[in-house]
């Protein structure tokens, strides 16, 4: 009954100017949450992974005011850099974080040390090609007030790390918590491993080992809810039996996390860039220069286990494959890591299981391949999504549905983005296959030996076979063939030209993927003229974002000056008008007597749903400031009220709020939490506001 109920409530929207598509009753029958999950007594929220999802998640939480501790089964933080690309969405997000994005872009290395791919023989040697990844707009800020950023990930923990300490996290071992405390929240257990799970519909319990005085121990702490971003292979995952999909073992590498001030120095003088695709005779890697400045890199190269084994990459081999893709020896080169690693491209069945009182994120729920560096990037991007759902559902406001909503809107994302990665990946290997060396052929040999000769030859034999065919594989790069007065080298060098100056090589930024992402259904209202669909198939190619403020993307950047009594002039993004630090929901009008009475009716139906709202009046730059001051007289006696004005660029096009957003100055816009737009009217305000605004906030909240 209580669903027909909000059927004929989503039937009112329609009649009240907004047709709004309906979903199926699997988006709103679950089981609710019991309000004792979140007792005094327990722990709202328990992570698994100290990585940047889980750090990221405990600091939205916390600011949230929801309680949270942090386990994870590395004893230390990790130093092998990782991780390194952080896309405009992500850096946006960390701008919310008490200056973390500031902190990034004043440590990372400059841009012109990392904005180009190079391809080449050797670092010393003939260029085959170079990239350029960065354009004028990308440092404009004129579509985002954030900027990508090159910065290694333990770096990124360690920014987080300081945030939680200022926030009243503690940092304890084994050694300092014996699990005798019950006061876990506000604390990162290092060396305690999840390795049992016990959900019902009141709780979950997580058993955790660690070692204390050489003995392994056990304890338990129970959570209302716990997450899983403990990365790709996620030990929740395997606890609560939830398969994987899509392509798996697409390349195994070995990576070699190396020092070398001496090369970092030669490449800044010579050829700075991110990423070297080095292909000679003596062999093929990719090296990734994660700070020229320090001398900081990481190798990855091809692996072809059984044949080869991880003994066969000790450090004076890979000392002796650096220096020959190098072209020259370093003196001073300190090989500090080698690990093997395999690339899949899968994403988890589902985010939500266990009462829905386990939830996935991050790398645990999705694996990419690095191409476009999507991995962490969406990962940070489901901690956002995920926090103020909770927070939500903790402090009352909404009711246990939101958090399907979390997969909901989260999963399409995280496929989306694995077809992308594969198209990036496949693009990068446009260029070894380009010079005669398909990897798919390499890979097909390699499948053959093990399934034919595989169990009959001796291991050392196979790997001699596979060696010498790789070897007469590249023989095809040596400088005899590869040359413009060979015919065939000529062939090959204008085939990579072609593939370079086409834009099909490997990317680094998609800006229409990265901030144009968007939920097609979830925690939104949609009306039929929206244009809501399927999501645009990837391209593999860069494309423009283009802003819009349909239900479903995030709320469009512009900057706007805050209008107040004082004489500080406060000029912010759009974006920063959102609360990070309590669940708020945002309303944007015009200064118009009905969108006013329709600020006054979502204030009033807020109230109702214990939601909080801020309502934003945008005022054109024209205005002055005895229009301001009548926005405060037509909305009394609420005062949950922020005036801002547009502010116009000194050259180029100038353009007003309601035009970036495609709508009439007669339009409205709700903004979640998490800067994504919940709902929106673009040229008329309902007939009904209050029933409509109802309406809105059941379907939102899942109140039904």
């Amino acid at each position: 009954m209580a669903f027909l109920g909000l059927i004929k409530r989503v039937s009112r929207i329609s009649r009240n100017n907004s047709r709004v598509r309906v979903y199926s009753a699997r988006h709103f029958q679950s089981r609710d949450l019991s309000n004792s999950s979140f007792g005094d007594t327990k722990l709202p929220v328990l992570i698994v992974g100290a990585g940047p999802v889980g750090l990221v998640l405990s600091i939205l939480l916390t600011k949230l005011g929801v309680k949270c501790a942090v386990v994870d089964k590395s004893t230390s933080f990790s130093k092998h850099p990782q991780a390194h690309f952080i896309n405009n969405r992500s850096m946006e997000i960390f701008r919310k974080l008490d200056g973390l994005a500031g902190e990034i872009e004043r440590s990372q290395p400059p841009v012109d040390l990392w904005r180009k791919f190079i391809y080449c023989t050797s670092l010393s040697g003939s260029t085959l090609g170079t990239v350029d990844h960065m354009q004028p707009q990308d440092y404009e800020k004129v579509v985002s007030p954030a900027s990508v950023a090159h910065f290694s990930q333990y770096k990124l923990t360690s920014l987080m790390l300081k945030r939680l300490k200022d926030l009243g996290f503690s940092v304890q071992s084994s050694k300092e918590w014996d699990g005798l405390d019950s006061v876990v929240a506000g604390k990162i257990l290092m060396g305690h491993e999840c390795v049992a799970i016990d959900a019902d519909k009141e709780s979950v319990t997580a058993t955790v080992a660690f070692f204390k005085g050489g003995k392994r121990v056990e304890r338990n702490i129970q959570c209302g809810l716990l997450v899983g971003a403990d990365g790709a292979g996620s030990v929740v995952r395997r606890l609560t039996k939830v398969e994987m999909r899509g392509e798996r073992d697409l390349q195994k590498l070995i990576s070699v996390h190396f020092m070398s001030r001496e090369l970092g120095e030669y490449l800044i003088n010579n050829r700075p860039g991110m990423l070297f695709f080095i292909f000679n005779t003596g062999g093929i890697g990719v090296l990734v220069a994660h700070d020229l400045l320090q001398g900081e890199f990481v190798l990855q190269i091809p692996f072809y286990p059984p044949q080869q084994s991880l003994s066969d990459f000790s450090p004076e081999m890979c000392k002796m494959l650096i220096f020959n893709l190098v072209g020259h020896e370093l003196s001073d080169l300190d090989v500090a890591d080698i690990k093997p690693w395999v690339m899949h491209a899968e994403v988890a069945e589902k985010f939500m299981c266990c009462e829905n009182r386990v939830i996935l994120a991050g790398d645990a729920a999705h694996r990419f391949p690095p191409a476009g560096g999507f991995g962490m990037n969406t990962g940070i991007q489901d901690a956002h999504n995920l926090a103020w759902k909770i927070a939500a559902l903790v402090q009352g406001s909404a009711k246990s549905s939101i958090l399907n909503t979390y997969e909901t809107e989260r999963r399409p994302i995280a496929l989306f983005n694995t077809s992308l990665s594969i198209q990036n990946f496949r693009a990068a290997m446009s260029v070894p296959a380009a010079l005669g060396l398909d990897p798919t052929i390499a890979n097909s040999v390699h499948r053959f030996i093990n399934k034919t000769v595989g169990s009959i030859l001796p291991t050392g034999l196979q790997k001699a076979i596979l060696d010498n065919v790789f070897a007469l594989g590249r023989a095809q790069l040596s400088e005899s063939v590869l040359n413009e007065s060979n015919p065939l080298g000529h062939q090959r060098l204008s085939r990579l030209k072609s593939i370079f100056e086409g834009g099909k090589s490997l990317q680094l930024q998609f800006p229409a993927e990265d901030l144009g992402f968007r939920y097609l259904e979830g925690a939104i209202v949609t009306d039929n003229e929206s244009g809501a669909g399927d999501l645009e198939a990837p391209s593999g190619r860069r494309r423009d974002y283009v802003p819009c403020a349909e239900p479903g993307l995030r709320l469009p950047h512009m900057y706007v000056k805050v209008l107040s009594d004082s004489t500080r002039e406060d000029i912010v993004s759009t974006l920063d008008l959102v609360s990070v630090d309590k669940v708020e929901f945002l309303l944007i009008i015009s200064p118009l007597q009905e969108s006013y009475e329709l600020a006054r009716a979502t204030l009033k139906v807020a109230k109702e749903f214990k939601a909080n709202v801020k309502v934003c009046v945008i005022w054109p730059s024209s205005c002055n400031d005895g229009a301001v001051r009548e926005s405060k007289s037509a909305l009394a006696p609420w005062d949950y009220v922020v005036d801002v004005m547009e502010v116009k660029e000194q050259s180029g096009e100038e353009a007003s709020w309601w035009s970036i957003c495609k709508m009439s100055e007669r339009g409205s816009i709700l903004v979640r939490p998490d800067e994504h737009i919940a709902w929106s009217m673009k040229s008329s305000v309902p007939l009904d506001p209050t029933l409509h605004m109802r309406d809105v906030f059941t379907i939102i909240l899942g109140k039904q």
